[in-house]
């Protein structure tokens, strides 16, 4: 019976056990140009024993920005920056991928320099408020990207993709999940467009499959990954049949061979569709199993089951720099503080400790 403390190839990369640090907005980015600075190289090189560090969101272009802080990949200095946290997970004996995250709708031009204003596949607002330096606003209505501004946004995807590599990850995931721009093409309620980038299943992926392509033509589909999450409605999303246009997507990604496909299962009953797309997509499958709360030792046994490969951990994993131990261990466990979540210092980011 295959664990979650058994080796597992990824990309052609070995990685230590099938536990995987997920994605998580930290908003710390305090350095020049929005790059990371020391303690973010720190947080990331305590919890290099996963045998899988997915970053925070960074956003690939400077419209892509959705909330304070957060760090970009497409500038030298963030390279350069970037390249520090990588080394030292690499020093640790650690595998990094990067997220790409374009917030799309998701922000405010307070947060974008130039008279900047945030954009999407169509011009609907989110319902809600971001939170920024200056206090919370009210989401805004995006732009919609036209088709050139959609190719260039493809384009801006893969080059920090490339810029990625150069800082010395292992590979990207693209984020399409979370009500965030891939999402807002993939939902119905977010993408109202008529031509080819809307309307039918096929062409509401157009755009999450163009990246991915994009991207796997600039850096190789064994350092490529896509997050998603059918039917989240975080960010005001809608997706009220989402089985059609996620089982279409995984048979689209399925002859590329990526490194893996990461599922967030963050609505009740949805296990159905993750075993589909598991059958549909032959390769990795990382899982966020969200529909209970926060992901919790027990979903350990979904990798015991073959349901999937790895599993990913988010609030359980940043209070616990060291989780494959405590998993193995089974515990103790440092409970996390969501007041220190997103911003301030090092306190609840660097300072949750280890058991020796």
């Amino acid at each position: 019976m295959t664990t979650a403390f058994d080796p597992v190839l990824l990309g052609g990369k070995r990685l230590a056990n099938r536990i995987a640090l997920a994605p998580m907005t930290r908003s710390r980015a305090y350095g020049p140009g929005l790059t990371p600075t020391p303690s973010v190289v720190e947080y990331y090189r305590q919890r290099a024993s996963a045998g899988l560090i997915v970053t925070e969101g960074i956003q690939p272009s400077v419209v892509g920005q959705g909330y304070p802080d957060t760090p970009g990949l497409h500038s030298r200095e963030q390279i350069a920056a970037w390249r520090e946290v990588t080394d030292a997970v690499h020093a640790e004996g650690g595998t990094i991928f990067a997220q790409l995250m374009h917030a799309g709708r998701i922000g405010h031009p307070v947060l974008l320099p130039d008279g900047l204003t945030p954009v999407s596949a169509s011009p609907v607002a989110a319902k809600g408020q971001v939170y920024t330096h200056d206090g919370p606003f009210d989401f805004v209505t995006p732009v919609e990207l036209d088709a050139d501004a959609i190719r260039a946004t493809v384009a801006d995807f893969a080059a920090a993709a490339r810029a990625a590599v150069e800082a010395g990850f292992d590979g990207v995931e693209l984020h399409g999940a979370n009500g965030y721009l891939i999402h807002q093409f993939l939902a119905p309620n977010t993408n109202l467009r008529t031509d080819e980038w809307g309307g039918s299943d096929e062409n509401r992926i157009r755009f999450a499959v163009e990246v991915v392509r994009a991207v796997v033509d600039e850096i190789g589909a064994e350092r490529t990954a896509l997050r998603v999450s059918p039917g989240n409605p975080y960010n005001d999303i809608d997706e009220p049949e989402p089985d059609a246009v996620y089982t279409t997507l995984a048979q689209r990604l399925e002859p590329l061979g990526l490194a893996y496909l990461h599922i967030i299962e963050s609505v009740p009953g949805q296990r159905e569709l993750v075993n589909t797309l598991r059958k549909l997509f032959s390769g990795t499958v990382v899982l966020n199993a969200l529909s209970d709360g926060p992901t919790g030792p027990e979903a350990l046994a979904l990798i015991e089951d073959g349901t999937a490969d790895l599993i990913s951990y988010g609030a359980l994993f940043l209070a616990n720099p060291d989780l494959p131990a405590r998993l193995a261990a089974g515990g103790p466990y440092n409970t996390p503080d969501p007041a220190t979540f997103f911003g301030g210092d090092d306190k609840g980011f660097t300072d949750y400790p280890a058991l020796v």
